[in-house]
């Protein structure tokens, strides 16, 4: 009766990571590219042991994402899609160490699926879609330990935690929770024993590179940090506004789950022993909401809340007068989950989306201070780089063979740089060079200054640095980020050798 219990659950769930899956395949290439992908690409064809703004293994699976299957879209967007099936099938497994059956993993795993905020983040290929795994395979692995005393498993936490600070430095806050919680909740015999060390050892050594790299380098990404609080780009948010938006984001239908999770941890018997994973979560919570409270850095944390809140939720529903809530409950999040999805994901046209938001009255929350146009930026960032690229291409292309062959395409941003790299090929582009984030280091390369395409500038401000300057073109896309609507100029005799120039030009922000 217990196996085919099991049997049951494990089909249910399957399914969950199913529908996620396959929603990812019909929405994944529905608009462009997204601007922080274009980067990634870039970087991948730039591999080194760490960047201005992120440490090295996305570049790396852009990389292998290349070489394997290409970089279209689809190629790219593949390996997020299957993170989120993934993220999904961890949370129940989780739910299911926690003593959860059927229902409470059901529970879990329907929640993960229709948080539009996790949505959102496993449809593009950014660090944020494979961060939760890092993040949840830690927390199984110590609830694994909790339960069986198997304490040889710290050598897979501390290779999982390696990993994770290789994809994205804030493993660190939610490692050093799990830490703390085993502090806190009295299950202090799991941080005596030599496995410990033997898995912080190896933590340590999967993560040295990229540490020495940044001490290479003076550490660039607090350089970059402190440019971005000073710059006043994000949005600021108080913890009110932060959790509010919070409880969007996780779908407000999943706020009684994972409230619940909160209290399965610290409140009830069967949650005692794992009460680590619940200050981990707070731990998180606060070190983020103090230190830079993007709403998305607290997603990868949500679905041990899931988890615990699907075997509470299990609990409170055992009683035969209360069953039709286990049926009707989950209706209900479907059915909140299809409204609240086209909000995360590229599920309808432009136009549609426009007009959908403003029937229902609610649109993505902003994460920076820019103007915004017809789209929110998540979706405004997928849209006019292969025009930008075509544009760049017509002024190139109209100069003599030879003087092309001396000529720089001097990007503002990543994101230009980006597309001239990735589309430029099929135009006839060289690669773009810029001062901002990791362009920087990779410098001018060949180019002197003797003639550039500059894109995105002023022109007085241009006047003074070239002998020449020419208004070519412009760049505009009705769907795009109104920033991206800009001037494309052409330079003649940079006054000062563009080597020598160079290190005016570095922009981390």
């Amino acid at each position: 009766m217990e196996t085919r219990s099991a049997r049951s659950a494990g089909a249910v769930v399957l399914a969950i990571a199913a529908c996620k899956l396959l929603l990812f395949v019909y929405t994944g290439w529905h608009y462009g590219y997204f601007v922080d992908e274009l980067y990634y690409l870039a970087c991948s064809r730039h591999l080194a042991w760490g960047y201005v703004d992120q440490p090295p293994l996305i570049a790396l699976i852009a990389w292998l994402v290349r070489v394997l299957l290409g970089q279209s879209l689809w190629a790219i967007r593949l390996l997020p899609a299957l993170a989120g099936a993934a993220e999904v099938l961890l949370t129940a497994q989780i739910a299911r160490e926690l003593g959860g059956k059927r229902f409470a993993q059901a529970l879990a795993a329907l929640s993960a699926l229709i948080a539009p905020g996790i949505l959102g983040a496993d449809a593009l290929f950014t660090m944020n879609a494979f961060e939760p795994l890092f993040w949840m395979g830690c927390a199984y692995l110590l609830i694994r330990m909790i339960k069986t005393e198997n304490t040889p498993l710290w050598i897979w936490f501390g290779v999982l935690a390696g990993l994770g600070l290789e994809n994205k430095y804030s493993t660190l806050i939610f490692g050093a929770g799990l830490v703390l919680g085993l502090i806190l909740s009295g299950e202090r015999r799991l941080l005596a024993n030599r496995w410990l060390w033997a898995g912080g050892a190896i933590a340590l050594l999967i993560f040295l590179p990229n540490l020495l790299w940044n001490v290479q380098h003076h550490f660039p990404f607090l350089e970059l940090q402190a440019n971005i609080r000073a710059s006043g780009r994000d949005v600021p948010l108080g913890p009110l506004a932060f959790f509010t938006q919070e409880i969007l984001l996780m779908h407000p239908l999943t706020l009684p789950i994972w409230l619940g999770g909160l209290w399965f941890y610290f409140c009830t018997k069967s949650g005692k022993p794992f009460r680590a994973i619940g200050w981990a979560w707070m731990f998180a919570a606060v070190v983020i909401v103090v230190m830079s409270p993007r709403v998305y850095y607290l997603f990868p944390a949500f679905p041990v809340l899931f988890a615990g809140g699907g075997v509470l939720w299990e609990q409170l529903l055992a009683r035969p007068r209360l069953v039709w809530l286990k049926f009707g409950y989950p209706a209900l999040m479907l059915a909140g989950g299809a409204l609240l999805a086209p909000l995360a994901i590229p599920v309808l046209p432009p136009e549609t989306y426009i007009r959908y938001t403003k029937a229902i009255g609610l649109e993505q929350p902003r994460i920076e201070t820019h103007k915004l146009g017809p789209l929110p930026q998540i979706f405004a960032d997928q849209f006019g780089w292969d025009e930008m690229a075509a544009t760049v291409a017509r002024v190139y292309n109209s100069l003599p063979p030879d003087v092309r062959a001396r000529t720089a395409i001097f990007a503002q941003t990543y994101g230009q740089a980006g597309a001239i790299d990735l589309f430029g090929p099929k135009y006839g582009l060289p690669p773009a060079i810029s001062g901002h984030q990791s362009y920087f280091l990779w410098g001018p390369r060949r180019y002197t200054g003797e003639s550039m395409i500059v894109m995105d500038d002023r022109q007085e401000d241009l006047a003074r640095l070239f002998t020449s300057v020419q208004n070519v073109a412009q760049v505009d896309h009705p769907y795009s980020m109104p920033y991206e609507h800009f001037d494309v100029f052409y330079c003649r005799g940079l006054r000062e050798p563009l080597a020598q120039f160079w290190p005016h030009l570095k922009k981390w922000n």
